[in-house]
């Protein structure tokens, strides 16, 4: 079981790791402690493994800190559902295996409430209702599998579209 964390639109990276706690990071596992550490502070300290983030239009825009993404992949977010995402933020993710869904689901789940994820599926299932997903392709599965576009290329020695066409 997996808790959804509601967010609204236009989520900028500085929400997500404020630039000034850059100097406190002494090692990439330190940045599971900053996620929306100003924003909401409970959310470094209770995230679980598997949970996930329902947010508004416009998800990680802002800079192009790769630490933003990078902060949620570490603290264990299983996946983003937002309408849209910021371009960069979109890459960053893809390239560290973070799993992003273009979606809506504004108002129909709650903040702190429990969900199942199943990205094979896709879909959400809250309070006994499946609340499916856009199926992704094989080529981003297959990259989310191995932990993004960066580990797929350095475990196969090419791209994971070279193998699915």
């Amino acid at each position: 079981m997996a808790t959804v964390w509601v967010f609204g639109d236009d989520v900028d990276t500085d929400q997500i790791v404020p630039g000034r706690y850059a100097p406190y990071m002494k090692s990439e596992s330190e940045l599971g402690k900053f996620p929306f550490i100003e924003a909401r502070p409970e959310f470094a300290r209770e995230v679980q493994p598997g949970d996930v983030i329902v947010a508004g239009r416009n998800f990680g825009c802002g800079s192009s800190r790769e630490y933003a993404p990078r902060a949620l992949f570490i603290a264990g977010v299983g996946a983003i559902v937002a309408p849209s995402f910021a371009r960069i933020f979109f890459r960053n993710a893809l390239n560290l295996g973070l799993p992003l869904v273009q979606a809506d689901l504004r108002g129909r789940v709650v903040d702190r409430q429990p969900v199942d994820l199943d990205l094979a599926r896709p879909g959400l299932r809250v309070n006994g209702e499946w609340l499916a997903l856009p199926a992704q392709p094989e080529w981003l599965r297959l990259a989310w599998a191995e932990g993004g576009i960066i580990q797929y290329y350095a475990r196969h020695g090419r791209l994971p579209v070279e193998a699915t066409s």
